[in-house]
């Protein structure tokens, strides 16, 4: 694994996940816990003992780089290689608007990329939640001669106009690609990972920067599907996808599932996070869990239920939380009854309040509000 570099694109946010990504990108959203979105991704590439990543960014990426730091949670901070955050430094005038896609991004790294130093390339997206065995699809990819490899899954895990559908022969390679169409089609759902090598990646980017196309899928691929021989590696594990305020409460109560646990978080394949010292949580004589995920340094004195409490949450004496995802440092007061509410860092939720979403509506309070 040696010769496979990883670019992570961290740069866009979903417009429907509405306040969660007011203050940071998709890839920094708190998830499970203790975890970052980004922590998969980053976590399947050096599990398959990558070495060099690259995380492009733009906006709103404070709180992605607070986390992240130097990369030494990963084992990424290093004096050759390791961890890099890579702002768009290609132009002036790229560093002051959105990317219009991830070809656009990977021009305004162009410099970047022709510095790296492994023969072979794979672009991912970090706002997967996803455990993915990379150096199977690397394998894979050499065996197979490709000169493109896209992972995808024959489940749907995503909103099919937010997503793209890989249609293939009876070998396995790609002869149409669906991009955000309005159902989802037969074939393959592509989580958009993908692998190639160093010279192809510059060959495409080049051919792009020149004729100002800014989307790999519609760009790059589609118009080669007969020149290059672009195969898909299947994954059937599980996927979370974050396109809105409802895909995050989904995803985020699917971990309450023994098998998808066992599928995102197992030995053989850590996943790793920033290190915190916490204490451990605690809980009052008269308080109640049941079915729930919560981590160190809460203190619980009330009732939970079917829940996620991260870091440092505190549920007073009374209060009842149901069907919830509390991000760190919020506090339920006295008596008060939460349930179907997702509560960004540092909420109050006072005494005696009720708050209640639906299943198919959950709450989005904002980061630092007192209810």
């Amino acid at each position: 694994m040696n010769d496979l570099h990883g670019i992570i694109f961290a740069y866009h946010s979903y417009r429907n996940l509405g306040e969660l990504t007011r203050h940071r990108n998709t890839c920094s959203l708190p998830y499970g816990g203790r975890y970052r979105l980004i922590d998969f991704m980053l976590s399947s590439l050096v599990n398959a003992g990558v070495s060099d990543i690259g995380l492009i960014v733009h906006e709103n990426y404070q709180s992605l780089l607070d986390h992240v730091g130097s990369g030494k949670d990963w084992d990424l901070s290093r004096k050759h290689g390791g961890l890099r955050i890579l702002p768009p430094f290609s132009t002036a005038e790229r560093s002051q608007r959105e990317y219009r896609g991830n070809m656009d991004a990977l021009v305004g790294v162009s410099s970047y990329l022709r510095n790296i130093r492994q023969e072979y390339v794979v672009l991912a997206w970090g706002h997967l939640a996803v455990n993915l065995p990379m150096a199977d699809v690397l394998r894979y990819h050499l065996s197979t001669h490709s000169d493109i490899t896209i992972v995808g899954t024959a489940n749907r895990w995503g909103i099919p106009s937010e997503c793209q559908y890989l249609q293939t022969d009876e070998t396995g390679r790609v002869t149409d690609i669906a991009i955000n169409p309005s159902t989802a089609p037969e074939g393959l759902e592509s989580l958009e990972i993908c692998i190639l090598s160093k010279s192809l990646l510059l060959e495409l980017v080049e051919d792009c920067a020149a004729h100002d196309v800014h989307s790999f899928s519609r760009g790059a691929l589609l118009p080669r599907l007969n020149q290059l021989k672009v195969t898909t590696y299947r994954y059937d594990g599980y996927v979370g996808r974050f396109h809105s305020v409802k895909d995050y409460f989904r995803c985020s109560m699917d971990l309450l599932q023994d098998e998808v646990r066992a599928d995102l978080f197992h030995d053989g394949a850590p996943v790793r996070t920033k290190d915190r010292n916490d204490p451990s949580t605690y809980y009052g004589p008269d308080s109640k869990c049941h079915n729930s995920l919560i981590a160190d340094g809460c203190v619980i004195e009330g009732q939970v239920e079917n829940s996620i409490l991260f870091r440092g949450v505190v549920v007073e004496a009374g209060a009842k939380v149901s069907n919830c995802v509390l991000m760190q440092g919020t506090v339920v007061g006295k008596d008060a009854c939460v349930s179907y509410a997702i509560a960004d860092k540092n909420v109050r939720i006072g005494d005696h309040r009720i708050l209640s979403g639906q299943e198919s509506f959950p709450i989005a309070i904002p980061k630092n509000t007192a209810v």
